[in-house]
């Protein structure tokens, strides 16, 4: 999955034993904080991750993205990010939260 999301422009850290990826929302995007971010992925690139902040006030610069899907739908939502981190160029600093399934 990391690999998968680098190649379609989004650098995650590899997670060291855990069933999640904590990923950081990329700079272009990082104004609107983990709840709109994903909210975006849901609507945008049909994806769904966790909000960050959820997880704490820290938080919010990041998504979790759980590791349980099956490879071909990891290629799929990777497919997905890809486009839409290549059709967003910058995000505009107007744009309506967004929630992510795939």
């Amino acid at each position: 999955m990391v690999d998968a999301f680098a190649r379609a422009g989004w650098q995650i850290p590899a997670p060291a034993a855990t069933m999640f990826a904590w990923a950081p929302i990329p700079e272009s995007f990082r104004h609107l904080g983990s709840l709109e971010f994903s909210k975006l992925l849901v609507e945008k690139a049909d994806v769904a991750v966790a909000p960050g902040i959820g997880f704490g006030e820290h938080g919010d610069d990041f998504v979790r993205i759980a590791l349980v899907e099956n490879e071909h739908r990891i290629r799929q939502a990777a497919r997905n990010i890809k486009r839409f981190l290549g059709s967003a160029g910058e995000a505009p600093d107007n744009v309506v939260a967004l929630n992510a399934r795939r």
